[in-house]
């Protein structure tokens, strides 16, 4: 599914977010804090937009993703970032070697994403930080119209924009399906990260995690 809206899939976003993706990729690196001399691990990072916002003099980042047409549009684009096959619940790396990892709209994806937290866990370096983006839960009046418009707005504008607006119904149901903040903040420590929090943007659209690894 995502293979077929590679090449299309930033814009889309950027225009079904209303551009609020842009914001959303800011948030996300002031929280990861890039540092000079640090390893990072964007996992699902698609065509390697969110890890090219991660980029710092002196850091290095690895954009990992399961599809593989999102690697090659991403290979095209950033032919100096480093692409990696990875499944989420299984990394290819032995050891712990990263400061960071950070996921972004992909965790929903995964299969078990309690397993992908762990592994999360088991890469990232002592001290290491933890940074989830993810869609989360809406309340009140804003979220009632919320998910009115992830039902009548999205597949409408996904169809006119996308090669597979399919991949957009899923996001809609992907959406309404997945845990409340407190729920994933939850099994974040479950995986054995600790100091974990939340911050709510855009009404709580999106929320980011942040945990640290002992």
């Amino acid at each position: 599914m995502f293979d077929e809206v590679a090449s299309a899939y930033d814009k889309t976003n950027d225009l079904l977010s209303l551009y609020q993706s842009r914001l959303w990729r800011r948030s996300l690196k002031a929280a990861v804090a890039p540092k000079s001399g640090e390893r990072i691990l964007d996992i699902a990072a698609g065509t390697g937009t969110s890890s090219m916002a991660l980029r710092v003099p002196g850091a290095e980042v690895v954009a990992a993703d399961f599809s593989q047409g999102m690697i090659a549009e991403g290979k095209k684009r950033y032919p100096d970032l480093e692409f990696v096959f990875a499944d989420a619940m299984k990394l290819p790396f032995k050891k712990p070697e990263f400061h960071a990892v950070t996921m972004s709209f992909g965790l929903r994806n995964v299969q078990d994403h309690k397993v992908a937290l762990g592994e999360f866990h088991r890469v990232l370096l002592p001290g290491g930080r933890l940074v989830i983006c993810e869609f989360s839960r809406v309340r009140g009046l804003f979220g009632t119209l919320y998910r009115w418009y992830l039902r009548n707005v999205l597949p409408i504008v996904a169809r006119l924009l996308s090669k597979n607006p399919e991949a957009y119904s899923y996001l809609a149901d992907s959406i309404e399906a997945w845990p409340s903040q407190d729920e994933l903040a939850q099994d974040i420590r479950d995986a054995g990260f600790s100091n974990v929090s939340y911050r709510n943007l855009t009404f709580g659209i999106v929320a980011i995690h942040t945990g640290f690894r002992n």
